[in-house]
């Protein structure tokens, strides 16, 4: 899972298209979704093999009980999220 994130975040990202962060934005209950319009973001895939594009949606499933801890989780993470102020801790 940790290597998923890693690579999600890190690589996959910042190769969409006019990406600028996703909405931060939860379900209400601590999970987090989002879609992406086309897998070859991820590098690991062979453009080549690739008959169709399709994308996929992934949802983060925490244990967290709010939103806010949701967000600021992933975002400890590394889950670039748009217009999120940056906090700092105590």
């Amino acid at each position: 899972m940790y290597e998923f994130m890693d690579r999600f975040f890190n690589l996959a990202c910042p190769r969409i298209r006019d990406f600028r962060g996703f909405p931060s934005k939860c379900d209400g209950r601590g999970n987090y979704s989002l879609g992406l319009e086309d897998q070859q973001v991820f590098p690991d895939v062979n453009i080549d093999n690739v008959k169709k594009t399709q994308g996929m949606h992934i949802t983060f499933v925490t244990s967290a009980n709010l939103d806010e801890e949701c967000v600021e989780l992933l975002r400890l993470l590394g889950l670039p999220f748009k217009n999120l102020p940056i906090t700092l801790a105590a």
